[in-house]
């Protein structure tokens, strides 16, 4: 007896009750707890259809119609007021290739200007792709591999039921008799075909027809063996059967509730783990906890627009009611896209050219749907920390949440993938979350909130580096439109200074471009001219990237550089350029810059010679959270050898300007929940490591700085007279703020606001800057 043999006897032996069980655990164990859906728009192209299934309303004969095909402006009509509702998908569904049957269809295709019905989708798959935005998700019947390769390059994704496995049901009397393209060798090749084709592929069985359940387990089989061989299932729908007037089975018996869910529990249990099981929520109103109970993890598409053209009878569940189902279940409810996550991170390999940007738009850091508008250093509404809970909290003492929060506070270092899980959360998980971070920085810093009154001086936007994220440098075709290249002499960059104490500040930051002429005695010069113009002005300058450049020019080692640095009057060293402390991330954003050894090294010698640093990072464009987790051990680590770090600041992308993003090549900076959770992740990762968390009013804006002082920040930063660098980028929040609305974000939070220095030693009295600088 072969091992499929074992199993299939196995499962159709086994209790409901434990099936359930073995399934929910396979489930649970895939990842994050989470319950996925798309929201789309269901485009109906074509109801005329070649096959005549017993069991469908929706294929129609062209009398029954006003006319074949929707046009391409209803197509549109269809797509736009999907797109205003806060759709991602285009769904298209349509008969198999209804011009083999009727010659109405063929007429209507000529009149059209094409001779396949896949010719026309084709096209009005593009329009919608390239006019509205949305990620077309194909569900046109049986393709060929030239079909698919055509359709490719204008969806996201394909779909095809296999629906049985069984001929039996081809046969006369059967459910898919006179219906050859439901032959299961015929279906069977092509989902083979979209496999070759490399295109992201759904299929499910549908049960209740006439097969019985070994043949259940047998279309399951042949799924799971079609994704071992091409690796291109996202999903795999089982659908009950729903019996309707005015066809054939309009009589026949629906399958039984337990029937249902163990064909679920079956589907979860063979299928490999990184396939999807779905059911159709509008089918199953009266019964969603028990599909979840099943071994579900995602309701397919769900409109808010369109009906369910196949099952016109059953309209879909409200989106806010499906949220409730699930956050009582403790799965959160979250939107994917028509591609799932995987997949979008192998774009090169599964989308074509054209729809990588488009998907990436829409994406966020783990390959899901964005949930908002906002982005960072948009003048967009900040939703506030309210919105990441739904549902009663879901955290239970014993948890593997509650674990690893425990672990945090008490002083220990999280994994990569106990912190990756952390970023991950959503819903009631998040919230429990932030509300963790929160409490971290009340036992660790109070419930004061501290500023710094300083001024960023700018020297030089002229740079010989290609960081793709960067809007800021002005020597190459990446550079941004807002600025045009200069250079300060030393002198501009001292009166600078001299005005900002003028102003009240404690604090300039000096940094530029790394401009092909300057040594390490530029630098040098630069921090001379501003020390002997104010001797007793903190001076924090000079990133790891133009330390490690000027100590190359003089050819020193770091650490005599350094020390010529701080014997110059140099207080301590922003800690930019660090980006992503992950060389895979690096390659692709900043090819030809420091390394991660490297910046780290950078880092470690300015601590070891006394100057201490902040530690940044700069998150949202193509990275992950794996990638950020090895960042914050990164800093948590050397942290603990050398102490030097005074802060931790995350620098949300700012994607309007930048390179990255314009080429298509970048997603829209993090959503708002990914820039909560970095704050409140951040405070907790660096728990007993470091003591002060940042958030970054530039990007955030002041009404989102705020709301992540309730996410585990106790710092808003500086006033930042003449900030340049993520205005550069896009950001709309301004160059520089005032002291009474940084007194007003803290008020807002509950909080007190007190002055420090560069430092963190508070001062007894605020010093306001007395006018703004031009």
């Amino acid at each position: 007896m072969s091992l499929d043999d074992q199993l299939k006897r196995r499962l159709l032996a086994a209790p409901t009750k434990s099936l359930l069980a073995e399934a929910r655990a396979r489930r649970d164990a895939r990842g994050p707890a989470r319950t996925t859906y798309s929201r789309k728009v269901f485009i109906p192209l074509t109801q005329l259809c070649a096959d005549v299934c017993h069991y469908c309303t929706f294929a129609k004969a062209p009398r029954e119609l006003a006319k074949p095909y929707l046009s391409p402006d209803e197509v549109l009509e269809i797509a736009r007021k999907g797109a205003a509702l806060g759709c991602k998908e285009a769904l298209f569904t349509l008969g198999d290739a209804p011009e083999r049957r009727y010659p109405a269809a063929r007429a209507a295709l000529a009149e059209l200007g094409f001779e396949r019905t896949v010719d026309y989708l084709e096209h009005v798959a593009a329009r919608v792709l390239a006019e509205t935005g949305l990620l077309p998700h194909i569900n046109a019947g049986v393709l060929t591999l030239e079909d698919h390769q055509r359709l490719r390059a204008v969806s996201a994704s394909t779909g095809l039921m296999l629906e049985s496995a069984s001929e039996r049901l081809c046969e006369r009397g059967g459910p898919h008799f006179g219906s050859p393209d439901k032959q299961p060798a015929v279906r069977i090749a092509s989902l083979a075909a979209a496999g070759e084709a490399k295109v992201a592929t759904t299929s499910g069985i549908l049960i209740g027809i006439g097969e019985t359940e070994e043949e259940r387990i047998d279309a399951l089989l042949v799924l799971r063996d079609l994704h071992r061989q091409h690796g291109h299932l996202q999903e795999v729908i089982v659908q009950n059967f729903r019996a309707k007037s005015d066809t054939k089975m309009a009589l026949a018996e629906e399958p039984s509730d337990a029937a249902l869910y163990r064909a679920i529990a079956w589907a979860r249990i063979i299928l490999d783990d990184e396939v999807s099981v779905q059911a159709p929520p509008n089918l199953n109103d009266s019964r969603l906890e028990a599909l979840l109970d099943a071994g579900i993890d995602d309701w397919g598409g769900i409109s808010p627009l369109t009906i369910d053209h196949v099952n016109p009878e059953a309209p879909w569940p409200q989106i806010e009611a499906l949220a409730e189902v699930c956050a009582e279940a403790g799965r959160p409810l979250v939107e994917r896209l028509t591609v799932y996550p995987r997949y979008l991170h192998a774009r090169e390999h599964w989308l074509d050219a054209k729809l990588r940007t488009p998907a990436l738009k829409l994406s966020d850091t783990e390959g899901l749907a964005r949930d908002g508008a906002w982005c960072p250093g948009s003048p967009a509404h900040a939703p506030g920390t309210a919105k990441l809970p739904l549902g009663a909290p879901a955290i239970g003492p014993g948890s593997a949440l509650d674990k690893v929060l425990d672990k945090a506070a008490a002083g220990r270092e999280l994994s990569e993938a106990e912190i990756v899980s952390l970023f991950s959360a959503r819903g009631a998980h998040a919230a429990a979350v932030v509300r963790a971070a929160d409490a971290l920085r009340f036992a660790t810093k109070g419930d004061v909130v501290t500023y710094v009154v300083n001024r960023n001086i700018n020297y030089t936007n002229i740079c010989t580096y290609s960081c793709g994220f960067c809007a800021f440098s002005k020597t190459s075709t990446k550079a941004g439109t807002r600025d045009k290249p200069y250079v300060l002499a030393d002198e501009e960059v001292a009166l600078r200074a001299v005005e900002a104490v003028a102003n009240g500040a404690t604090e300039v930051c000096l940094q530029g471009g790394i401009h092909p002429s300057y040594t390490g005695e530029t630098y040098l010069g630069i921090l001379k001219a501003v020390k002997a113009a104010v001797p007793d002005l903190h001076v924090h300058a000079f990133s790891p990237l133009e330390v490690s450049s000027g100590a190359q020019t003089l050819g020193m080692s770091l650490r005599d550089y350094l020390m010529r640095l701080k014997d110059a009057g140099l207080g301590s060293l922003p800690g930019t350029a660090a980006e992503i402390l992950d060389d895979e991330v690096r390659g692709h954003i900043c090819p030809d810059k420091l390394n991660t050894a490297e910046w780290l090294e950078v880092v470690r010698t300015a601590h070891e010679v006394g100057l201490p640093t902040t530690s940044t990072i700069m998150f949202g464009h193509l990275d992950r959270p794996e990638h950020w987790a090895r960042h914050i051990l990164a800093i948590r680590r050397l942290q603990l050898d050398t102490g030097g770090f005074t802060e931790f600041v995350p620098l949300p992308f700012v994607h309007m300007q930048s390179p990255l993003y314009l080429k298509g090549k970048a997603r829209r900076g993090p959503t708002w929940r990914e820039s909560v959770l970095m704050h409140a992740v951040g405070r907790i990762a660096l728990h007993g490591a470091i003591d002060s968390i940042q958030c970054s009013w530039v990007k955030l804006g002041l009404e989102g700085a705020a709301a992540c002082l309730a996410a585990g920040c106790n710092d808003l930063g500086g006033v930042l007279m003449n900030e340049s660098i993520s205005r550069a980028a896009g950001a709309e929040h301004g160059q520089e703020v005032s002291v009474a609305e940084l007194q007003e974000a803290a008020e807002s939070a509950g909080r007190t606001l007190r002055r420090r220095s560069t430092l963190y030693r508070l001062f007894d009295e605020p010093a306001a800057p007395a006018r703004q600088l031009a």
